[in-house]
């Protein structure tokens, strides 16, 4: 599978989510991001970092809720943990890995 296919398909799984969370996205851009793995406005805009779509689907699953529960959270208290817990399950894992491989990034970076 190609970067454009695995490109395609987190895009096809950010709009599922979207639709799921009854989210509207005006603009869904997957471009390259330095310190994140994504952002968004509450104009509705999303942005994913290009790195995301070559991980595994469970980790584009946590940033992708993550993200869209902002939508209508705006910050990581405790409605916005029960939110991810009852779509996600345990996510905490997930975060974790992300936090490993952005870690092992930023390393590389500094050599």
């Amino acid at each position: 599978m190609t970067a454009i296919d695995h490109k395609d398909r987190f895009k096809q799984r950010v709009r599922h989510w979207a639709d799921k969370l009854d989210v509207k996205i005006v603009w869904l851009g997957v471009r390259p991001m330095r310190n994140k793995w994504a952002s968004c406005s509450t104009a509705g805009h999303l942005n994913f970092s290009d790195e995301l779509p070559a991980l595994k689907p469970e980790l584009w699953d946590y940033v992708i809720v993550h993200e869209l529960l902002h939508f209508s959270v705006p910050n990581h208290g405790k409605l916005w943990k029960s939110l991810m817990r009852s779509h996600l399950g345990e996510y905490e894992a997930n975060e974790g890995e992300l936090k490993r491989i952005a870690g092992n990034k930023a390393l590389q970076r500094t050599r």
